[in-house]
């Protein structure tokens, strides 16, 4: 599978970007999940972008945070996959690009994530339960 990764900050991201993103994420979070929230949570101006593409399509995402914005430490979450390509592994690729980006970025500094799901899945990639799930 050819899945070619972007990385983006806020401003970075086209309208179109901008828009799939967020379709995809309420797709899965609040219809699927059902799970109503406010997903625009102005926390996207201060994020990195990863969009994962496959044919020019998105067909995962998520979004990383600096130290100090979210948590003291670097952070990721809305960790996604679009339905029609799950069970191909995407979600852990999409996770440790986002992990390696963010070691590199910020080296010895914890990563958390927020989940509200599998988290048996991202206990399999090392990370461990506290508060939020956070690797070391």
């Amino acid at each position: 599978m050819d899945i070619k990764f972007k990385w983006k900050t806020f401003n970075e991201l086209t309208n179109n970007e901008l828009y799939e993103l967020l379709h995809l994420r309420q797709k899965v979070f609040i219809v699927e999940q059902n799970c109503p929230y406010i997903d625009s949570d102005y926390a996207d101006q201060k994020a990195f972008h990863l969009l994962a593409l496959k044919d020019n399509k998105l067909i995962g995402y998520l979004r990383a945070f600096s130290p100090g914005i979210k948590y003291l430490e670097s952070s990721m979450g809305r960790i996604i996959t679009a339905i029609n390509h799950r069970k191909e592994g995407i979600g852990n690729k999409i996770t440790t690009e986002g992990v390696s980006f963010l070691l590199k970025k910020y080296p010895g500094n914890n990563i958390v994530i927020s989940a509200q799901h599998k988290k048996p899945f991202y206990n399999n990639l090392g990370f461990k339960r506290r508060r939020c799930i956070s690797r070391r």
